[in-house]
């Protein structure tokens, strides 16, 4: 079989992995993976091989229009056609952020698929059209090629109802405004990870931090998702890069009636201008907040921390108790300054870290007299894109 691509794209960026699968058995391998991305008022292109060959990377100035997604896509596909010697991939799959309430599983993307998902465009309006755009060019390049779109949302359709439930009118809900939860295909891979990494706490009730630009939390019981921070946005919940996490729908009511704002300047303050860059007025970026000697970038870190720490409270009770609490993403990988504050407020919960275990990046960072056990796991959602992909080929 030939090599699968995933694709992840996003509204500045297009991460992108090859996996060649074993033709014994479901296993695969990650043979490449890349990213093209704004870096500044730049384009910035980097692919690694994992056979040991040199890092290819460049860089060029980013168009006057911003990022060009179609010319993005053509090298990317570009990139991969070289790397078969012409030949087409065996599938490709695809990270979308929104299934809505129909799509719970992956599937084959179809004219009808595509056109439901172009549907739910407005309940994802600055991802899902990012996430759609790559399927139309692969069928361009390679039309008879099967391609699998994956849902951040489908993880969490195991919820109970309560769960997912706002308390607006019921004509409302049943026009879809409820809780869906994102970060799924990131929650279900470090799911399938717990065994290797936790005792029996594996399946038992699980608090797993995807703590990154986009920071959400997940109660996980017995594998299955029960609760989570996000609902019907990726706005809510957890304090984030530029997003505001979870808000008093009362302040937007205010700042229109009285700042005037419309929705184009909600969007942009809530998705762009809010979070640790609004609170700190310096960066997104954690590892620059950290260095900082601002005392607005300490309240920034204070208030990511917090609010993880409130919503572990809440996470816990959902589930009627923890037994675990697991880091990934990217800070939850590599701060361990956060980490630690993040455990040290779940105290009361009988958490203790190994500081020594922590510093160093283990995936066990727990003491011994710790009630939970605390760990850290590198999420792969490409790799879970490429599972689903093989197991729907098959």
């Amino acid at each position: 079989m030939s090599e699968i691509l995933v694709l992840n794209a996003g509204s500045s960026s297009i991460k992108f992995a090859a996996f060649e699968p074993s033709s014994a058995n479901d296993s695969l391998q990650r043979s490449a993976h890349g990213r093209i991305a704004t870096a500044g008022d730049a384009v910035g292109w980097h692919v690694q091989t994992s056979d040991g060959a040199p890092t290819e990377t460049s860089t060029s100035a980013m168009p006057a229009e911003g990022f060009d997604h179609d010319g993005a896509l053509d090298r990317v596909l570009a990139w991969f056609g070289d790397r078969l010697g012409g030949l087409a991939p065996a599938a490709v799959g695809h990270r979308v952020v929104h299934g809505g309430e129909r799509f719970a599983a992956p599937v084959v993307v179809t004219e009808e698929v595509l056109r439901e998902l172009e549907g739910l465009v407005p309940l994802a309006p600055l991802h899902q059209p990012h996430n759609l755009k790559p399927m139309a060019a692969v069928r361009r390049r390679w039309p008879g090629v099967p391609q699998i779109a994956c849902f951040d949302t489908a993880f969490h359709t195991t919820q109970p109802a309560v769960a997912r439930a706002f308390a607006l009118p019921r004509e409302l809900t049943d026009a879809g405004v409820r809780r869906y939860g994102f970060h799924g295909l990131s929650y279900e891979y470090v799911a399938t990870q717990l065994p290797r990494v936790l005792d029996t706490a594996a399946s038992g009730k699980v608090v797993v931090a995807h703590l990154g630009n986009g920071a959400s939390l997940c109660g996980v019981a017995n594998g299955r998702s029960v609760a989570t921070t996000m609902g019907f946005s990726v706005l809510d919940g957890l304090v984030m890069g530029t997003r505001c996490g979870a808000l008093d729908a009362g302040v937007l009511l205010y700042l229109m009636a009285h700042h005037r704002y419309d929705a184009a300047r909600l969007s942009d303050l809530l998705y762009h201008r809010s979070g640790l860059l609004g609170v700190s007025g310096l960066s997104s970026d954690m590892p620059v907040l950290l260095e900082s000697h601002s005392p607005h970038a300490a309240e920034a870190i204070e208030l990511f921390v917090h609010r993880i720490v409130v919503e572990i409270g809440g996470l816990a009770a959902a589930m009627g108790g923890i037994d675990a609490l697991v880091f990934t993403a990217g800070i939850g990988e590599h701060a361990a300054a956060v980490r630690a504050r993040i455990v040290a407020g779940c105290a009361w919960l009988g958490a203790r870290l190994d500081d020594d275990a922590n510093a160093a990046g283990h995936a066990l960072i727990h003491a011994p007299d710790s009630r939970l056990q605390l760990a850290v796991v590198p999420t792969d959602e490409e790799r879970m894109i490429a599972i689903h992909t093989l197991a729907l080929l098959r």
